[in-house]
């Protein structure tokens, strides 16, 4: 085998699961087909949980430092309320940066831990077979691995090479999104923006520099996806919502985007994988996209990895579609009701101002917050008490804060009672006693992900579950 694992896509879920590859020495090629970053600087928003990833990872204070932070709230459907109090994370806020950052960050962290990146390499065809997958690229080089994972986008060539099946809504709407100058007075357009967005929350023009501004206006209809909106499409549209076009000039990067909805019915066929937008596409409403595949590639990691290493339990690998197709689901939903909810017409705002009246009870406005930040996800584990199957909030510990343990993508220990042992998987689960821990049970026991695998103070009990996870000890291990 050439490689272990090889990911066609080298986007935000590529990248990041490149890294979490190689937390665990799996040898990874990562292909990109584009030579260079996207042209237009979209701005992205990192919520909650991949902030709370980023620093379970190491990587929070680097990608701090590139992006802005803005206060939580007015997620969904773009309602303006602030968000819901005592938020249970360190890292309760919003974090806007712009997209060719974030996955320049990701990408220099897989080379930094020794993932290999090509650029200009498209995968355009592949056969597996019972030992590995071999791959073949655009220029005719064969490569050979045990697995590929198709995080090549919305259009994902891996998807369609496997036959999986993408149902869902097509586009019926667009959206023009793009940064430019402007000619009109900074009073007029906030004064007329402000009219507006009383109406249609999907229009906007926010300042991004000095008389340069960030234009989202929405089209009816579907134009031909594979070409660029001109200038001239965004004059003409805003004449059509706005009555001017603002007298916008010089534009830096324009783009458009669709409100098509479709899920993957299988992310997993043999040893070829799906993740991010090749397994899911959905309106941007709620800035979930990105995220959501920042996180299918932390619950992929650590099961490939595992696999790949030999102590994988029989069933572990098939765990990453039971977990994250019900999430992608549930994104699609809300995301198709937030849409509904930004529509003009006279019963979509009804129901809008009726919702916005129920968000000012305090447990609609966290539900909400809690789903579109992804906080509030459990995963089905069984029976077991509520923390079973949910992530672990950043605690403070007696030497420093929880996450900070989980940099090196293992499983953990973290055990009040001082009396228990990881035993024969301490290759793969690391044992941190704290008595002192703020935590509601005497001991859990935490995948690389940070959801709680066990709650308990039983050791045999313990035991089941760190085989049930992280398969055989040693001395009964294939390793």
């Amino acid at each position: 085998m050439h490689f272990d694992v090889i990911i066609a896509g080298c986007g935000p879920t590529g990248a990041m699961l490149a890294a979490e590859l190689r937390l665990h020495d799996v040898r990874v090629l990562v292909l990109e087909k584009e030579t260079e970053p996207a042209s237009f600087v979209r701005i992205v928003g990192l919520h909650i949980r991949s902030l709370e990833l980023m620093a379970m990872r190491g990587l929070l204070e680097r990608i701090l430092e590139r992006g802005r932070r803005r206060p939580a709230g007015a997620y969904f459907a773009a309602i303006d309320k602030p968000a819901p109090k005592g938020l249970d994370s360190a890292h309760a806020y919003l974090l806007g940066i712009p997209q060719p950052v974030i996955v320049h960050l990701l990408e220099e962290h897989a080379m930094e831990l020794g993932a290999q990146v090509r650029h200009g390499c498209a995968v355009v065809g592949f056969a597996q077979d019972d030992d590995g997958v071999t791959v073949e690229l655009d220029d005719g080089e064969r490569l050979r691995s045990r697995y590929l994972v198709g995080c090549d986008g919305g259009r994902s060539t891996v998807r369609k090479l496997l036959g999986v099946a993408f149902p869902g809504e097509p586009s019926r709407n667009e959206t023009l999104m793009g940064e430019m100058e402007v000619g009109a007075p900074q009073e007029e357009i906030a004064a007329r923006v402000t009219e507006l967005r009383e109406t249609d929350r999907r229009f906007s023009l926010t300042p991004a520099g000095v008389g340069v501004y960030r234009v989202v206006v929405p089209t009816p209809g579907v134009s031909d996806r594979g070409a660029p909106p001109t200038l001239e499409d965004f004059q003409r549209q805003l004449r059509a919502v706005a009555g001017t076009d603002f007298g916008v000039h010089s534009p830096r990067w324009l783009s458009r985007f669709g409100d098509a909805t479709r899920l993957a019915e299988r992310y997993r066929v043999g040893r070829v994988l799906l993740a991010g937008d090749a397994a899911h596409v959905h309106p941007p409403i709620g800035g979930q996209g990105l995220n959501l595949g920042v996180q299918d590639a932390v619950n992929l990691g650590w099961k490939l990895a595992a696999q790949v290493r030999g102590w994988a339990p029989e069933t572990l690998l098939d765990t990453y579609h039971a977990e994250r197709h019900p999430v992608a689901e549930d994104v699609l939903d809300n995301t198709r009701a937030q849409m509904e909810l930004l529509s003009t017409e006279p019963g979509a705002r009804a129901v809008r101002r009726l919702l916005t009246e129920l968000m000012d009870f305090e447990e609609v406005n966290r539900h909400l917050a809690e789903k579109i930040t992804a906080i509030g996800i459990r995963y089905d584990f069984g029976d077991g008490p509520d923390l079973l199957g949910r992530r672990l909030p950043d605690l403070d510990l007696k030497q420093g804060r929880l996450y900070g343990l989980l940099h090196g993508g293992r499983g953990l220990l973290l055990d009040r009672t001082e009396r228990l042992t990881v035993g024969g998987w301490s290759d793969r689960v690391d044992h941190f006693a704290d008595p002192t821990a703020a935590l509601d049970a005497p001991c859990v026991l935490l995948r690389p992900d940070g959801h709680v695998a066990w709650v308990g103070d039983d050791q045999r009990d313990l035991d089941d579950h760190l085989a049930r996870w992280f398969g055989e000890p040693i001395g009964r291990s294939q390793v």
